[in-house]
């Protein structure tokens, strides 16, 4: 489906229906219902898969002839491009999506073939220790500024990197002394023919329904807010402007400020990991946490962003010595 198709769809004209014969066409007539139906983000995302991976290997093949073994010997040639795990996964997960999409339409293809999916290693998540996490709020107190200030609520918060970057004064609400998240700043590339293409910074609305929330601030929160908080309700939390910070410009500060105070393997998204298991470590009910940091599921809250510390581990085992257990 092309651009005029997908108008027509829009006003409810009539489509060009006509079976495709290669899968090329098929792919271009599932990213094009897509691109209705999800965020632009989503879609960039799409796009660079089909342009870069699955059209040059399967594109010109008839419609029918998408294979196991076809399906086979590109998951093979992914492998020894030297593609991430997850990037694979992506991949065949796509893949499947729009042969299970052709199948909807009655057109021609085979039954979905057998995909094996590769398992990407489970990464080791890097949490701030307790006296590492001072460390990094001292030197962020000491020589506080807009960046730092920002970098320090996603910190004390557990905020994501585009929602402090998108985040406005006009967010923070003193009477009610709560942090808005309602948008999230990304740097989204825009492809050109060769698959490739520039880049350009957008604000839009959050990547979830679950992320879009009211966010309770500490009573020492809500006075450092006060206390930084002299702009215009437009002007954004991170440079105290109207003018934007993007996310690549904050994550170069905080690279910075780790070298700078002696930390090792840490990068903001760190930020997130430790406030959740911070707030699991001193009681923090996870149905309230999993609100807090945006999730739609308490188990993507446990599963992703929760690490309990070894001494919190070693209390709850002497509470079984306790017990005579």
């Amino acid at each position: 489906m092309g651009q005029n198709d997908a108008q027509k769809k829009r006003s409810g004209e009539p489509q060009d229906l006509s079976m495709p014969t290669r899968f090329s066409e098929i792919g271009e007539r599932w990213l094009q219902d897509r691109r209705l139906t999800v965020k632009d983000s989503t879609y960039i995302k799409y796009e660079i898969i089909w342009r870069r991976h699955i059209q040059p290997a399967l594109g010109q093949l008839d419609a029918d002839a998408v294979t196991g073994a076809a399906v086979d010997e590109l998951a093979r040639e992914l492998l020894d491009r030297g593609l991430a795990a997850k990037t694979r996964r992506d991949v065949l997960t796509m893949l499947r999506s729009i042969l299970a999409y052709a199948a909807a339409q009655g057109w021609q293809v085979r039954q979905a073939p057998r995909i094996h999916y590769p398992r990407a290693p489970r990464k080791q998540i890097r949490v701030l220790s307790r006296e590492e996490q001072d460390r990094l709020a001292a030197y962020l107190y000491a020589d506080m500024d807009c960046c730092r200030f920002g970098i320090l609520l996603a910190l004390l918060t557990g905020i994501r990197l585009g929602e402090l970057c998108a985040l406005r004064w006009r967010n923070i609400s003193w009477t009610e002394r709560t942090i808005t998240i309602d948008a999230t700043m990304q740097r989204l590339r825009v492809l050109d023919g060769s698959g490739e293409g520039k880049t350009h910074v957008t604000i839009s609305s959050p990547k979830s329904d679950a992320s879009v929330r009211v966010i309770p601030m500490s009573d020492h929160l809500a006075a450092l807010c006060r206390q930084m908080g002299q702009c215009e309700p437009n002007c954004f939390i991170l440079t105290g402007t109207e003018r934007y910070m993007e996310p690549r410009a904050v994550q170069f500060r905080m690279e910075k400020i780790a070298r700078d105070c002696g930390l090792e393997g840490v990068h903001f998204h760190t930020l997130r990991h430790t406030f959740a298991t911070r707030s699991v470590e001193v009681g923090f009910e996870l149905k309230s946490l999993s609100e807090i940091l945006g999730h739609a599921d308490t188990s993507i809250t446990l599963d992703r962003y929760v690490h309990i510390s070894m001494e919190l581990k070693r209390a709850n085992m002497n509470k079984l010595a306790q017990a005579g257990l």
